[in-house]
């Protein structure tokens, strides 16, 4: 069986910040580029436009991030996935310090009073780690007036809500921001178009995906427009790649390949999960960052580089010190 990359990730490798407090631009940061038996390449993120060509499409997810964390005094509750009953999952984390770790306590029928008079009462386990939940008012209004983004603790203090919103976000929804879409630039996707790069949008809402736990991830709702999968199409017909910005646009668009392996257009939820031995029909590259080690995701990234090429780049990303999590460096793969 192929096996993705094991490796050991240093703390200091970890991105406690957003690169702007690091004194660079969102689209600033390192571009690890692996492609076929070429040696890992660096470049920066603002290189993307020149190492693209004309007819290549990029397919981003417009989600946009909610303050999904609502603090107590010794708990918080992460507002994971809206169901379609009005019950939402959720995640409850205890206070460690100056961050919060999994809590493994409640019980079905119990009631947590949370800010503003607001109650939430338990409805049963999902999973070891995730509730089915009932809040007394409509959620996502809300979270806009007590929730905070959920922060883990390699990030050392709270920022606002724009620091986890991409710049294609349009569609509220996801509990954790998809952040293979941060680094790009409004200055940034106006040079892709004038190379003559499309961008095309799918929705997917990305759930809770705590750094403590090893599984795959849950059911999440998504949605790809008729008009994306036509340009994926289209684009595999004349030739050109089609590279997903991030491991949820892979998992949407594979969602939607059909019989016949092209892409439909499809909205709902998907369980579906990319490995090497499921393989990808749909895209031929991908803009991600850089992955935990023993993540669902490396398998992904296993399925679409290949287990050699893969497990060079984090060779190579780990030597060079590249940064990881949502405010680190990233890494594109080619065909």
């Amino acid at each position: 069986m192929t096996a993705a990359p094991d490796f050991a990730l240093p703390s200091e490798l970890s991105a406690h910040e957003p690169p702007e407090a690091r004194g660079l631009r969102r689209d600033g940061v390192r571009l690890l580029v692996s492609q076929g038996d070429l040696p890992p390449r660096h470049r920066r993120f603002t290189d993307l436009p020149a190492l693209l060509e004309p007819g290549d499409l990029v397919v981003v997810n417009n989600s946009a991030t909610l303050p999904a964390a609502v603090r107590l005094d010794r708990l918080a509750v992460h507002f994971s996935t809206a169901q379609e009953d009005g019950t939402w999952l959720v995640e409850l984390r205890r206070r460690a310090g100056r961050s919060y770790e999994p809590y493994r306590g409640g019980e079905p029928g119990e009631w947590l009073p949370l800010p503003g008079r607001a109650t939430l009462r338990l409805l049963g386990r999902v999973t070891p780690r995730l509730w089915r939940a009932a809040l007394d008012r409509d959620v996502e209004p809300y979270l806009s007036a007590y929730g905070v983004p959920i922060r883990y603790s390699y990030v050392e203090r709270d920022w606002p809500i724009d620091a986890y919103q991409t710049v294609f976000a349009a569609v509220p929804g996801s509990a954790e921001m998809p952040s293979a879409g941060r680094p790009f630039s409004a200055e940034l996707v106006t040079a892709l178009v004038s190379r003559g790069v499309t961008v095309a949008p799918v929705t997917l809402h990305t759930g809770v995906a705590s750094p403590e736990k090893d599984e795959p991830p849950y059911a999440e709702r998504f949605d790809v427009p008729a008009s994306t999968a036509r340009l994926v199409n289209l684009a595999r017909e004349n030739g050109n790649r089609v590279v997903a910005s991030g491991t949820t646009v892979v998992r949407a668009l594979e969602t939607a390949v059909d019989g016949d392996g092209r892409v439909a257009a499809a909205s709902g939820w998907t369980t579906h999960l990319v490995t090497p031995e499921t393989g990808v029909r749909a895209v031929t590259g991908l803009i991600t960052g850089l992955h935990e080690p023993r993540s669902s995701h490396l398998l992904m990234l296993t399925a679409i580089a290949g287990e050699r090429v893969l497990a060079r780049a984090y060779e190579e990303a780990l030597r060079a010190g590249y940064l990881w999590h949502e405010f680190g460096d990233t890494h594109m793969i080619l065909d």
